[in-house]
């Protein structure tokens, strides 16, 4: 700010603005799916510990809402498999979000080089 007076918002600058806020929003709900995924690969490890210490020849494993019997061998490849998958999204969120951070920062800068102390795009 120069001489007391507010800067003027440009059309450029509401284009920063509104794709913080995009960038933002993505972040939130990146995180919210990283939780979800995260609890999935929790409970892919406990039941994959559970498979192991089993002594039942075939176990029920859950498909949708669907539970189908098969063998252990089977069970714990579909497991893995399972397994394998989430980790793989988890990683693509977890780099989604670095991504997202890493423009905000950058938009972050460029706004508050301009405006200073009068934007706040910090979270409360």
């Amino acid at each position: 700010m120069s001489g007391g007076q507010a800067e003027e918002v440009t059309w450029e600058d509401q284009q920063h603005i509104c794709a913080f806020g995009r960038f933002n929003t993505r972040v939130h709900e990146v995180n919210a799916e990283l939780k979800a995924k995260s609890k999935m690969a929790e409970d892919l490890d406990e039941a994959s510990n559970e498979l192991i210490i089993t002594d039942e020849e075939s176990v029920r494993y859950g498909v949708g809402e669907t539970f189908v019997m098969v063998e252990n061998d089977e069970a714990e490849s579909m497991l893995e498999s399972a397994s394998a998958e989430v980790k793989k999204e988890i990683d693509e969120l977890e780099a989604e979000k670095a991504e997202l951070k890493s423009g905000m920062d950058e938009l972050k800068g460029k706004l508050y080089k301009k405006f200073g102390h009068s934007i706040n795009l910090e979270e409360e």
